[in-house]
């Protein structure tokens, strides 16, 4: 009757999932825990934040994934292939062969290098389609001097995401100053834009609470027991991000929202 493993649930009674490179999975029996980087007909191989590769069989329920059981299997022919309309890291249709488009006189302003290079990894192909540049601010304290320099207006809009954009927050004060019917400013509510990562996604639950004082990556690294320095984390952390699915739900309306704001016809703008 215990014959077998009696903790996983009967073949049947757990959902089944398709792998994918970056889903995170869970070992039901040995709780090692890390995102797939490939597969063959009868296994699969995870990577845990700190690089360690195990393989594993793929059997029923073999995997927790969100903390539920589930069977992982290999992906359907026709997934594999890719056939159907290719889609970009931020969910959009890809366009293939096309060239970037001629910058346009609208921009994006996001605080610094790292909001910088997520957005680009995810939103990228969108960005070049539409021929939008991103830059950043290197701190919010400069978005007056630069709402100023750049002289918005008709056919010259500016769109700006930041960091902690909550009320009574000195971020969101400095938004109302530059507020105009050509700046939209918007934001998510993290402290960093390390935050808008799902955390799962890095092998771990949820992020770690920085008392006021500490600096907070500095904070955050230590919390998690992490001997890197933040330049070092931010990598894995950008290598571990796939899609927008890997993103926080608080990000992706805010980068969308921008993205149509800057490239919307004028005679919806105006």
């Amino acid at each position: 009757m215990l014959a077998g493993d009696w903790r996983r649930p009967r073949k049947g009674a757990v959902a089944e999932v398709a792998l994918e490179h970056g889903l995170v999975l869970e070992s039901a029996d040995e709780g090692f825990c890390g995102a797939v980087v490939g597969w063959d007909k009868r296994t699969v191989t995870l990577e845990d934040r700190r690089g360690r590769h195990r393989v594993f069989d793929l059997e029923p329920a073999a995997f927790l994934l969100d903390g539920r059981p589930v069977t992982a299997v290999r992906p359907a022919p026709e997934q594999a292939a890719g056939t159907g309309p290719a889609r970009s890291a931020s969910g959009s249709i890809a366009v293939r062969g096309a060239r970037s488009r001629v910058a346009r006189e609208s921009r994006i302003y996001v605080e610094g290098v790292h909001d910088a290079e997520l957005v680009e990894k995810i939103w990228g192909h969108d960005l070049r389609i539409e021929g939008v540049v991103v830059e950043y601010l290197e701190g919010v304290d400069r978005l007056p001097a630069i709402v100023a320099d750049f002289a918005p207006g008709p056919g010259r809009r500016l769109g700006v995401l930041v960091d902690h954009l909550v009320p009574g927050s000195k971020e969101s004060r400095i938004a109302e100053e530059v507020s105009s019917p050509h700046v939209l400013v918007t934001g998510h509510p993290f402290v960093d834009i390390w935050q808008a990562v799902k955390p799962s996604v890095l092998g771990f639950s949820a992020w770690p609470d920085v008392p006021r004082g500490v600096p907070w990556k500095e904070g955050v690294l230590r919390a998690l027991g992490s001997g890197e320095e933040p330049g070092e984390a931010w990598r894995r952390i950008l290598g571990s991000v796939r899609t927008y699915a890997d993103l926080e739900p608080e990000l992706l309306g805010r980068v969308e929202e921008l993205i149509d704001f800057v490239t919307a016809p004028l005679a919806v703008q105006d």
